[in-house]
């Protein structure tokens, strides 16, 4: 992967932090430094952390798949991608609210906007990414992303509510980036390689 793709990546994973940060700042109504830069970190870090399991984790088992690999990549890429999309166009009310102050909240909500980023990280080892070193700078760049995206949509729901924060659209455009990255990868393996 590139690095401009690796960017790309981490954006499209940030864009699920993004989406529940503007979710939460609407929810906190007020600056309030230390809630959101304890959601801001715990949603880099667990963005950091999965995709390094996920690595680990296929890693092991990569070379027996390495025909099948593109596939699986660009299959749980249009996969989180298509769902990022579904959920944007979730009626509001189904959406739950929640206290974005209460630390089991944020680690859940870190969580369940990590598990996208634990599939990328299968990913990673499918498309070759063999050592730790190779694996360290996407990681980094995603946990760095979603951490930067997590305070703007905090700061987005705080300043300006809900009516902004539905135009942003961001995870609509998050799935959108996941589903061509993961076009270009099947694309690239099946005719460039």
């Amino acid at each position: 992967m590139t690095t401009l793709e690796i960017w790309l990546l981490a954006l499209g994973l940030a864009m699920d932090c993004c989406a529940v940060s503007i979710v939460s700042g609407i929810l906190l109504k007020r600056m309030q430094w230390r809630p959101m830069l304890i959601m801001a970190f715990f949603f880099g870090l667990f963005q950091s952390i999965m995709p390094l399991l996920g690595w680990i984790g296929a890693s092991t088992f990569s070379h027996l798949i390495k025909n099948l690999d593109h596939w699986i990549a660009f299959v749980i890429l249009a996969f989180l991608g298509a769902r990022m999309i579904r959920e944007y166009f979730k009626e509001e009310e189904s959406k739950q609210e929640y206290d974005p102050k209460k630390l089991k909240v944020v680690l859940a909500l870190a969580i369940a906007t990590s598990i996208d980023a634990l599939a990328i990280g299968v990913s990673f080892a499918f498309l070759g990414m063999r050592n730790f070193s190779e694996i360290l700078p996407p990681v980094s760049i995603i946990g760095f992303v979603s951490f930067s995206m997590s305070l703007i949509g905090l700061t987005f729901g705080i300043r300006f509510g809900c009516g902004v924060a539905r135009k942003l659209r961001a995870e609509l455009l998050g799935g959108i980036i996941l589903i061509i990255i993961g076009t270009k990868i099947l694309i690239e393996h099946l005719f460039f390689s």
